[in-house]
């Protein structure tokens, strides 16, 4: 069975984002303490706004998002997406 291609992506960027020392932690055990850089796959946000594909964490404070997309996608109106992201960041996270 070949795995769905969302899941296949998820591998590659964790795998990525380990070779460049990020620590890569499911959402439903976080520690952003466990390193200097910690990103959070599949980041909750506040009501209304959906998730994160990855929340990054630097220090303890969240610091950045990753967007994941298809190969080929163009990044072309995911101004609006970062925009909810922003805006959609829980009331008292760490920044």
């Amino acid at each position: 069975m070949t795995p769905a291609p969302e899941a296949e992506a998820r591998v590659q960027i964790d795998a990525t984002l380990a070779a460049c020392g990020w620590l890569v932690q499911d959402s439903s055990a976080v520690n952003i303490h466990a390193g200097r850089g910690v990103a959070i796959r599949e980041f909750p946000l506040a009501s209304g706004h959906g998730f994160a594909d990855y929340l990054l964490y630097v220090d303890g404070k969240a610091a950045g998002v990753i967007e994941a997309k298809k190969v080929g996608v163009t990044l072309t109106g995911v101004e609006t997406q970062s925009e909810k992201y922003t805006k959609g960041l829980p009331a008292g996270l760490p920044r």
